[in-house]
């Protein structure tokens, strides 16, 4: 494989010295960029999107294009698994994803079975794909939903507001769910070995729902299964370290036990002072986040004050990449993201010394 011209991302992802704090964006590739909306409708779908090798290597390259951030991410969808496991994932327009069988009756929940990896090659394919055209310009992200939050379109059918029908199945009938989760583990450790196989240079596990948990369900039902995923991970490919980074969104509360699965990286959503986190859990891992996303709609001159205090928290030293506390809006304005990736870039250097 070509050798890495930018390896700050991974290098700040293993504490180690860098010149300044990375910076890459959660949803970087989407809505916000006409040239997305563009290639989407020559796809004539998001799923034609995902499907195709070609059209998600244009598109996990589009951002870079524009921006000079620091990592890739694979252009995919969290629900491709499911997909893969048979219960028929389709996008409504303006309703977002849904699955054609949801899993509500007991026999089709004991019937499920991990995913077929075979019918995921396409996600493996854009993987190499990228990783040729990248060609070493930045290291590439393969990315998974995590058992719970899979757990909770499959059980819901969709997005959802309040989860009733998975949290009923957690309080009622918890060995369904579980196993549910232990399907989804099976299939999501293999999935992101494959990533890692085919060119993935760091993995997140997305654990979108897990904050909508329970204290003590939390534990049980989402963060047992991500310790084990992250156990069953190959973490060395190309002869470096292939970090593992997990994100529960809403999960500040739960930062010192996410902190003791082995993770490499815990993601912070924009409600937890990542000076705090760094103050309760920096010893043991690197922290990513956590600008809030809706904070782009305002001018360039207050994005650029929100940096300076988010980076004035973190303080001095590696282990921080900079990165939003979830997924970018498709209403945000291109030169507002660009603002921002200009002034982590330009206002983190004094906060890193000469590596």
């Amino acid at each position: 494989m070509t050798q890495l011209k930018n390896d700050t991302f991974l290098r700040a992802l293993l504490k180690e010295p860098v010149e300044y704090t990375p910076i890459w964006m959660m949803r970087q590739a989407g809505r916000y960029l006409p040239e997305y909306r563009a290639t989407r409708a020559r796809a004539g779908s998001f799923m034609g999107l995902c499907t195709s090798p070609d059209y998600a290597t244009e598109v996990t390259l589009q951002p870079l294009d524009r921006f000079p951030l620091d990592a890739a991410i694979l252009f995919s969808d969290i629900l491709t698994v499911p997909d893969a496991m048979g219960l028929g994932l389709y996008f409504a327009e303006g309703e977002g994803p849904k699955f054609q069988r949801p899993l509500r009756d007991e026999a089709a929940i004991r019937a499920l079975e991990p995913a077929d990896m075979g019918k995921l090659q396409y996600v493996f394919d854009a993987v190499s794909s990228i990783r040729k055209e990248l060609d070493g310009r930045v290291p590439l992200i393969g990315f998974s939903g995590s058992p719970f939050t899979l757990a909770c379109y499959m059980v819901e059918g969709g997005g959802s507001d309040d989860f009733r029908h998975v949290k009923a199945m957690l309080y009622s009938r918890p060995e369904l769910l579980h196993h549910i989760l232990e399907a989804n583990t099976q299939s999501v450790i293999a999935y992101l070995n494959a990533q890692i196989d085919a060119g993935a240079q760091a993995v997140q596990i997305f654990d979108t729902w897990g904050g909508a948990l329970s204290h003590a369900a939390y534990r049980e039902f989402s963060l047992a299964y991500m310790q084990r995923i992250v156990a069953g991970l190959k973490r060395e490919a190309d002869g470096r370290k292939v970090p593992v980074i997990v994100f529960t969104k809403g999960g500040g509360q739960w930062l010192e036990d996410i902190a003791a699965i082995g993770a490499d990286c815990v993601g912070l959503d924009w409600t937890t002072d990542i000076g705090q986190a760094r103050a309760r859990v920096g010893a043991k891992v690197a922290l990513q986040g956590n600008f809030d996303p809706n904070a782009l709609f305002a001018e360039p001159a207050a994005i650029e004050r929100e940096v300076a205090r988010i980076l004035a928290s973190y303080g001095q030293g590696s282990g921080h990449v900079f990165n939003l506390g979830h997924g970018i809006s498709q209403f945000a304005d291109p030169a507002h993201a660009g603002a921002l990736v200009d002034a982590v870039h330009r206002l983190s250097r004094g906060y890193h010394g000469a590596a």
